[in-house]
């Protein structure tokens, strides 16, 4: 079984460098394309099924990418939502820096949730798909804090559009890429993602 997650296109928050958390905003027009575009990176796995995160900009992005792959576009998950930053989120750069220096942001969920979300997300697609190849489109802190639990370090910022993927050996996970870039030399996760 090979998983891939996804993280959405880009929103106008993305552009404007606004912190977005689980604000529901929408995909802009780069967004979309980013989301065409990745169905050219998909080429060559059979992939069986796409889900996603419940956010728009996330469901959108699954949806034109199920559409161009010509594959099953499934459910939402609860647990695929993007980490909550509090009272930060739709702030700019600037005014993080003049407010929250230390980015200790009124309201922000701990990372350890984030992680134990996006984990749990995984036990339940693969409860829900076995061993179909699976795309799973959702938020990029997300993204990195679960992946950089699965491979024992830490990732740098994930790309709007761009695809991670990793497989299943045995209870734990393999992360294979990141970023549309493969990832060497990294053992299976001991971490549970149970």
């Amino acid at each position: 079984m090979t998983l891939a997650f996804i993280r959405h296109g880009q929103t106008n928050w993305n552009f404007e460098y606004r912190l977005q958390g689980s604000t529901d905003i929408p995909l802009n027009d780069t967004g979309r394309q980013q989301a065409r575009d990745a169905v050219a990176t998909l080429d060559g796995v059979n992939w069986d099924a796409i889900v996603s995160s419940p956010l728009s900009r996330a469901r959108e992005t699954a949806s034109i990418i199920a559409d161009g792959l010509g594959i099953e576009l499934g459910p939402t998950y609860d647990e695929l939502v993007e980490r909550h930053y509090g009272d930060a989120e739709g702030a700019t750069a600037e005014i993080i820096a003049e407010r929250w220096p230390d980015h200790n942001y009124p309201g922000l969920e701990p990372r350890e949730s984030v992680v134990a979300r996006g984990a749990a997300a995984l036990e339940r697609v693969h409860a829900d798909y076995g061993d179909r190849n699976t795309l799973i489109v959702c938020h990029g802190t997300l993204i990195r804090y679960t992946l950089s639990a699965l491979a024992g370090r830490e990732f740098d910022q994930i790309r709007n559009g761009s695809v991670a993927t990793f497989d299943r050996i045995g209870d734990g996970w393999r992360v294979l890429s990141v970023n549309d870039e493969p990832v060497t030399e990294l053992p299976v996760a001991e971490v549970p993602v149970g």
